[in-house]
């Protein structure tokens, strides 16, 4: 069998075998180096405050690396633009959100969640409050992307997801650009509770679907090395049972009567 193996066409096979192999290697640690979810920034990048510009732009998409970014920037807010959020969780529970249109120096606009209240009455309260205070104020806050839009009840005035494209529609003043996230204030105006904004997770974790990939892959590469040790034994075996056959001729004619 080792002769046979050594012939040129079953080297040439065994060189193929072996490039098909590194291939599914290769991808089996491609799929393992994916397996390992490493967060966007650590803990330390986000906690230190940048500016907004620096980290995103208006009518762009909102980068990984910008997500739980703590960001100060100097906005006027428009006083007929906010809004409540119902089923808001926080620490002291479920509640409701009051969320402002903020026009940053620059004319772009962006979604501020100010504070956080037990009851709508006082989430409305604290809204006529703001409507009086409409010159430009720093906010600083954590940026975080545009949450998905949910069902909610229009004619009611009922919302309960801070989505972008959501809130515009509802903004009386039509912005000129709109940044892909919001910030949740660190500062809640009077009257309201702060936000529970943690900084985000820096804990590496696994995606076992992606190791189970990369095991496949393994496996592929096993099995062209041992379809080629396959081909090369077959050839082998039928080898031996030609020549078996050749030999055993002369014989069965003697014997025969």
């Amino acid at each position: 069998m080792w002769a046979i193996a050594r012939r040129p066409r079953w080297i040439a096979a065994l060189v193929l075998a072996l490039a098909v192999a590194s291939g599914f290697a290769a991808l089996g640690q491609w799929q393992l180096s994916r397996s390992v979810e490493r967060p966007a920034a650590t803990g330390q990048q986000t906690e230190h405050v940048r500016t907004l510009a620096s980290i995103a732009k208006s009518q762009q998409p909102v980068r990984s690396a910008a997500v739980g970014q703590r960001v100060r920037f100097t906005a006027t807010f428009v006083p007929g633009d906010y809004v409540v959020l119902s089923d808001r969780v926080n620490l002291a529970g479920p509640g409701y959100w009051v969320v402002g249109h903020a026009v940053t120096q620059d004319g772009s606009s962006i979604a501020v969640a100010l504070g956080w209240a037990a009851t709508r009455t006082v989430a409305s309260s604290a809204i006529h409050t703001l409507a009086w205070d409409p010159p430009p104020r720093t906010v600083t806050g954590r940026f975080l992307p545009s949450e998905s839009p949910q069902e909610s009840d229009f004619e009611k005035g009922k919302h309960s997801a801070l989505a972008v494209a959501e809130l515009v529609n509802t903004w009386g003043t039509p912005p000129d650009g709109v940044y892909g996230g919001y910030v949740i204030s660190a500062d809640a105006p009077a009257g309201l509770g702060l936000i529970d904004s943690p900084p985000p997770s820096t804990e590496i974790s696994l995606n076992l679907l992606n190791i189970f990939y990369a095991i496949e892959w393994v496996i592929f590469a096993g099995f062209a090395i041992f379809l080629w040790w396959r081909l090369v034994r077959d050839a082998w075996e039928a080898e031996q049972q030609a020549a078996g056959g050749e030999e055993g001729t002369p014989l069965d004619r003697r014997i025969a009567p």
